[in-house]
């Protein structure tokens, strides 16, 4: 490490310490390393005793800035690892963020457009709507037409701050390898995926794609609703797009109050996320209540409406066979199906013991079986297959692990909605159709359909690609023959080389027994004879 990494690791530790954040530590297995830390840092105290755990642990992420806010923004979703009351802190993160002065935010959008602001946006104000950890968001009027709109623009100088940050994640990664447990956690795995998704934030042209996909997917849809994007005022550093009304889809209150149907609403977020995942293969990643909304119209059928696609997910037909494949069988109690299905799909190795796998997978997922079905969780479904698999090698894809987190993020708000939602009911007719989709006649033809035009294009090159082959065949036929008889003759030779080296030894072997006994010129000559035959085979030998 540079003196900069290491004056940055200085702070970040000196924040933590700050707001007594080593209680986070779990004292019997780090006893030695707290009392260590504490010897080295003994003037750093906490200064923040009277607030609670959580609140301080959201403070320091907040003061150490970008990646670290993100960081627990995803920290946020995994409700089955901290209490409560440090969910509901770390879940602040998603809108609670300082801005940057709108002064500045005006120059890079300036700079970005190549002109003022006012050549192409009328009522431009600098303060901000929204503040996130990556960008914030002004309101505008397209000057053409007086659409509102809003600009959404990247903090300054945030892309040195995060490498330098991620930097020291992968060697605090490094640290956690030599714990107990260190290394069946992956660190460096963990950190070299939260690097990449944070990376891809910072490209908001990127977004502007997604965001275009997503609403050409659900054009005309009652589910779901994104806003239009302005293409030609997007950069990497801005980006453009249609201002949006809503209800925060956390805002319980307000929903309420104007008459939302909340079963219907909860049902839609399942349906909305199933139908990315098994219609278009391409899903919103980042579904956390401060980008989802819930338009005022039509409370009774109420409509989503999504924003900031920095993160998406996409998974190919054997990612998606995986999935329902595995729910349906999990849901069926079928272990031994789910097992076959690891390994056939090449998850697991094929030398896997079925049995033992079959045994492990039930241990593990019998207990969330058990529990009424309003109370399944499919992420949790997806975490206990990957942690039952990986003991039996299973490397786990990225995306899949990304649908997880997706998974957790629209079940816990679908619950919120309705405590009594039943996920099973709402998705089984998702996977059930996809299945059947795939080995129908109508799935059949469309695959047909897709590659017909593949088909079409190579048509012209088969006569040559056969001729090709067939000539190759038969010199590949002309070689076996010739490599089949020289192989004949060389075993031949061999033959006929031992019969000789045998022969000479036994000329040898007799004449010693004659010169022993009685005449010997003859035992003499029947030596020669054999020392000279078995010479014979032995050069014979070695050039075979």
């Amino acid at each position: 490490m540079n003196s900069g990494e290491i004056k940055r690791l200085y702070f970040i530790i000196r924040i933590f310490l700050s707001y007594g954040l080593d209680e986070l530590i779990p004292k019997s297995k780090f006893t030695l390393l707290l009392h260590i830390g504490r010897v080295v840092f003994f003037w750093i105290r906490n200064q923040h005793q009277e607030k609670e755990l959580g609140e301080r642990l959201r403070l320091a992420l907040q003061e150490l800035g970008p990646v670290w806010i993100k960081l627990g923004q995803m920290l946020s979703t995994f409700q089955d690892l901290f209490s409560p009351h440090i969910i509901n802190q770390l879940s602040l993160l998603q809108d609670q963020v300082v801005s940057f002065d709108g002064k500045i935010a005006r120059y890079y959008i300036e700079k970005s457009l190549g002109g003022p602001i006012e050549k192409w946006f009328d009522d431009f104000d600098e303060n901000p709507l929204a503040s996130a950890s990556i960008a914030q968001v002004h309101s505008a009027k397209l000057k053409y037409n007086g659409k509102k709109i809003v600009i959404k623009v990247l903090r300054p100088d945030i892309l040195p701050i995060i490498k330098s940050d991620v930097k020291l994640m992968y060697c605090v990664a490094d640290w956690v390898t030599f714990f107990p447990d260190g290394r069946r956690l992956r660190p460096k795995e963990v950190v070299r995926e939260y690097e990449r998704t944070i990376m891809n934030e910072l490209n908001l042209l990127r977004e502007s794609a997604n965001a275009m996909q997503l609403r050409s997917n659900f054009k005309n849809s009652s589910m779901l609703y994104v806003p239009e994007v302005y293409a030609e005022y997007c950069s990497e550093n801005v980006m453009v797009m249609e201002r949006i009304y809503g209800i925060s889809v956390s805002n319980i209150t307000a929903l309420k109050a104007q008459g939302t149907n909340m079963k219907i609403l909860a049902e839609k977020g399942v349906r909305v996320l199933f139908t990315q995942v098994f219609r278009d293969s391409f899903f919103h990643a980042d579904m956390h209540p401060g980008n989802i909304f819930v338009s005022h119209e039509h409370p009774e059928n109420p409509l989503y409406i999504g924003i900031d696609y920095g993160i998406v997910g996409s998974l190919n037909k054997e990612d998606k066979r995986y999935l329902a494949d595995n729910f349906i069988a999990f849901f069926n109690r079928d272990y031994r199906k789910v097992a076959e299905l690891h390994i056939d799909s090449g998850w697991v190795p094929l030398n896997t013991n079925i049995e033992d796998f079959e045994c492990t997978l039930k241990t593990v997922c019998e207990p969330i079986i058990n529990k009424p079905l309003s109370e399944i969780s499919f992420g949790n479904i997806l975490l206990n297959l990957f942690d039952a698999a990986r003991c039996f090698n299973m490397e786990v894809q990225p995306q899949l692990v990304l649908l997880q987190k997706t998974l957790i993020y629209v079940e816990g708000l679908g619950r919120q909605l309705d405590p009594q939602l039943d996920l099973w009911k709402t998705a089984k007719p998702f996977l059930e159709n996809w299945i059947h989709s795939q080995i129908s006649i109508p799935g059949i033809t469309q695959v047909l359909k897709e590659k017909s035009s593949y088909w079409f294009e190579k048509m012209p090159e088969i006569p040559d690609l056969i001729y090709s082959t067939l000539r190759q065949q038969k010199f590949l036929q002309v070689n076996i023959e010739k490599l089949t008889q020289e192989l004949r003759e060389q075993r031949c030779n061999q033959r006929k080389s031992q019969y000789l080296s045998g022969s000479g030894v036994t000329c040898i072997v007799c004449g010693n027994v004659l010169f022993m006994s009685s005449s010997k010129k003859v035992a003499i000559l029947l030596i020669a004879v054999g020392v000279l035959t078995w010479i014979v085979g032995l050069y014979k030998t070695g050039r075979n």
